[in-house]
């Protein structure tokens, strides 16, 4: 349990790690577009990590990384097709975002890391901790934006674009447009980034005095 913890807190990969950092402050606008990207990235993290696990024996040295990148991008193409035909909503809000996922640090990272020295389950689970760790940021940071830009919660059903609940905190006239923004996502991730250091820096000293 803590191995698998570890991805979500200790070694989460957007405020502690500081990975995949393009995608979340691009997205998180809105708590269906981190619902998404989220999905999305744990999809890829678990399939990637148990193929290339799975075939970690057979992938020569010299050519690991081309490899993990193809078989990272099939998976990719594969979400985005199933995305623009059944929730074409998302597919365009996130844009030329899920593409990247190819690219995004903390895939990669894992599939040579973990997935590529390690056995099927075990890489699954890794998967599976760092993508709910992803997850997590991208919700905590799409929440505190959300709240302060528009002073609601809201939330839409991804497939009809019905909304699913709408909770107004405070009057608009109290909004900070500015979180909806580019700037609004920096100041965000810096704050809790800043948070989360502090944190696991108290957890580790008092692990140590122990």
């Amino acid at each position: 349990m803590k191995g698998f913890l570890r991805g979500i807190v200790k070694e989460n990969p957007v405020f502690v790690l500081y990975l995949g950092l393009c995608s979340t402050l691009a997205i998180t606008t809105s708590i269906n577009n981190a619902l998404g990207m989220g999905v999305c990235v744990i999809a890829v993290l678990i399939c990637s990590n148990a193929i290339i696990s799975a075939m970690r024996h057979i992938i020569p040295d010299e050519i690991r990384i081309p490899v993990f990148i193809v078989i990272i991008a099939a998976l990719v193409k594969c979400c985005a097709l199933l995305l623009q035909a059944y929730i074409p909503s998302i597919y365009s809000a996130m844009g030329v975002y899920i593409d990247l996922i190819v690219v995004n640090c903390i895939v990669l990272g894992r599939a040579e890391a973990f997935a590529s020295k390690n056995g099927i389950g075990a890489s699954i689970m890794d998967g599976l901790s760092m993508g709910l760790g992803y997850t997590f940021a991208l919700l905590l940071i799409s929440l505190i934006r959300q709240i302060i830009a528009t002073g609601a919660i809201a939330l839409e059903n991804p497939m009809s674009g019905a909304t699913i609940f709408n909770l107004t905190l405070f009057p608009s006239e109290f909004t900070v447009s500015m979180f909806g923004t580019p700037t609004g996502a920096f100041l965000t991730f810096a704050v809790v980034a800043a948070v989360f250091t502090v944190w696991t820096k108290k957890d580790s000293k008092k692990a140590g005095e122990k």
